[in-house]
C-alpha cells in the first residue's frame, strides 16, 4: 500500500497492511525535526518518519486587504472573519492567540446584519488541483466547517455559551450565517477539487477536561442542524468527513456517529472516561479512530518507552482487526516533546 492507500483503506475499515500515520505539530517542533534530520521541509520529516499523513490545502485568499486597526498590538492580523491575532509567547513556543471578537458587542439580528460577513468570491478555488498535486500518492483534506467554533470566535467563549440561553432567535441567526458562509465555500472547494479531495472537517471543540462544554440539549437545539448540512454537502461529493473534537465529547459520539461522522480526532482518552475497548466495540464499525498517543503525559514527560508502550496499547484496544485507527498525537505536538519519544511514537507504530 502506498500512503494515502493505508489511510483511505482505515477510513473504510479495510485491512491495512501496517498501522497508517499521521503528525500534528507545533512550528517548534517541525523546526525540532527538521534540525535532527537535516532536512529543509515538512514533507522531508514525513518522508524521514515514513509517516503516511492526511495532508491539509485551501484556496488562496484573494479578497480585499486585511489590515490590522492602528492599536492592536505589534505582530497582529486580522482574518477574513474580521477577528484579530497577535503572538504570546510562552516559555517553549508562541501562539497567535486571538484578542478581538468582531461580534462581541453585537445585541440584535440588525447588528448581525450590519457586519461585513466574510464572501466565499474572495478565495481562489481553481487552485486546488495544483495544489494537491504537490502531495502525491498521499491523502488530501480540504475545508474547515466549524460552526460552534465560529460563534465562540466571533463573540467570544463566554458570550457565546450563554447565547443559546439568553438570545435564542440572535443566536440561530448568527449560527445560520456561520453556516451559510460554510455551505457556499465549500461547495466551491468540493467543486473545483472533484476527485482530488479525499477528507474534509466537519468539527468543532465541544469536550473540556471533564464533560462537555454544553449540553446535548443544546447541542440538538442549535448546533446539529447546521453540523449535519456540512456532513451532508461532503457526503453528496463522496468526500470522507473527520470531526476534531477536543476533551471529554464522550456523551455526543452516539448522535456524532448517527450524523455520518467517518473519522474521530483525537481521542483525548486521559479527558473524561474513556474506555478504549468499549469504544471500539461501540462504534469501531462506523468510526475511524485518529490520533489516541497522549499529549499531556506520555510524550511530553514520558520515555521513549513509555511512547512505544502506549502506541502498542492503543493499536490493541483501538484496531484488533487492523484496521480503522491512524495512529497520531492526540493534538499538536509540543515543543516539550523530546525528539526521541516522537521518533519512538512512528517506530513502534511501523513496527506493530
Amino acid at each position: 500500500m502506498n500512503h494515502r492507500e493505508r489511510i483511505l483503506a482505515a477510513i473504510r475499515h479495510e485491512p491495512t497492511d501496517r498501522p497508517p500515520t499521521d503528525i500534528w505539530a507545533t512550528p517548534e517542533v517541525w523546526d525540532k525535526l527538521k534540525t535532527h534530520f537535516g532536512v529543509d521541509s515538512n514533507l522531508a520529516v514525513y518522508d524521514k518518519l515514513d509517516i503516511d499523513g492526511i495532508m491539509g490545502i485551501a484556496p488562496p485568499y484573494i479578497g480585499p486587504e486585511l489590515a490590522p486597526d492602528p492599536d492592536w498590538p505589534t505582530g497582529a492580523y486580522r482574518d477574513a472573519w474580521g477577528m484579530g491575532y497577535a503572538p504570546q509567547s510562552y516559555a517553549t513556543g508562541s501562539y497567535n492567540e486571538q484578542f478581538y471578537f468582531p461580534l462581541a458587542q453585537a445585541e440584535t439580528i440588525a447588528d448581525l446584519e450590519a457586519y461585513l460577513w466574510p464572501d466565499p468570491d474572495w478565495y481562489d478555488y481553481a487552485a486546488l488541483p495544483e495544489l494537491a498535486a504537490q502531495y502525491p500518492g498521499r491523502a488530501i483534506m480540504c475545508g474547515y466547517t466549524a460552526v460552534f467554533f465560529y460563534h465562540n470566535k466571533l463573540r467570544g467563549l463566554e458570550l457565546s455559551l450563554m447565547d443559546p440561553i439568553q438570545r435564542p432567535k440572535f443566536t440561530h441567526h448568527l449560527i445560520g450565517r456561520i453556516s451559510d458562509f460554510f455551505t457556499e465555500y465549500h461547495r466551491r472547494c468540493f467543486e473545483a477539487g472533484r476527485g482530488v479531495i479525499d477528507v474534509t472537517q466537519v468539527t468543532d471543540d465541544f469536550g473540556a477536561q471533564h464533560g462537555l462544554l454544553i449540553s446535548p440539549r443544546l447541542f440538538d437545539a442549535f448546533y446539529r442542524k447546521p453540523i449535519q448540512r456540512g456532513i451532508d454537502l461532503a457526503k453528496s461529493y463522496g468526500i470522507a468527513v473527520f470531526h476534531h473534537d477536543d476533551g471529554d465529547c464522550r456523551k455526543l459520539l452516539p448522535r456524532l456517529a448517527e450524523m455520518g461522522v467517518d473519522i474521530l480526532n483525537p481521542i483525548q482518552w486521559r479527558c473524561g472516561d474513556w474506555d478504549l475497548q468499549v469504544l471500539k466495540a461501540e462504534f469501531g464499525d462506523r468510526l475511524c479512530f485518529h490520533g489516541g498517543v497522549d499529549n499531556q503525559i506520555t510524550l511530553p514527560w514520558g520515555t521513549p518507552e513509555d511512547v512505544r508502550y502506549e502506541v502498542r496499547r492503543l493499536l490493541a484496544a483501538l484496531a484488533p482487526n487492523r484496521t480503522g485507527f491512524i495512529v497520531a498525537p492526540c493534538h499538536n505536538l509540543q515543543a516539550v516533546s523530546s525528539v526521541e519519544n516522537i521518533v519512538a511514537l512512528y517506530e513502534a507504530a511501523r513496527s506493530y
